[in-house]
């Protein structure tokens, strides 16, 4: 009795999160143009040529105050290319989460 009433609910509850109206009033026009790549735009280009220069000094003659603000420096230019771009980025629990669905749904 316990499997088949687990087994109904399991059921319900992944119909009930079916994006069945997930296209409903959003359409969106076509623009003729298309959005530039992060790795084609001027802003991304000069990022990532400052990223190559701290990849090329020679850090084993800082302090490690300069260390210290060069990782910073890294990783908000990193932050920024990434807001430059617009992907889809996953977490690690919402790839697991993704993979457990799949391995019950299927």
């Amino acid at each position: 009795m316990k499997k088949i009433f687990l087994g109904l609910m399991m059921g319900f509850l992944s119909l009930a999160f079916l994006p069945l109206q997930s296209k409903a009033a959003t359409t969106e026009e076509p623009t003729s143009v298309p959005a530039p790549k992060p790795a084609e735009s001027a802003e991304a280009k000069t990022l990532l040529l400052r990223l190559d220069e701290i990849k090329a000094t020679d850090k084993s003659k800082m302090n490690p105050e300069e260390k210290k603000d060069l990782r910073k420096e890294v990783k908000s230019i990193k932050h920024n290319l990434r807001d430059l771009g617009n992907g889809v980025y996953l977490s690690g629990a919402a790839i697991i989460l993704i993979v457990v669905l799949l391995i019950v749904l299927l």
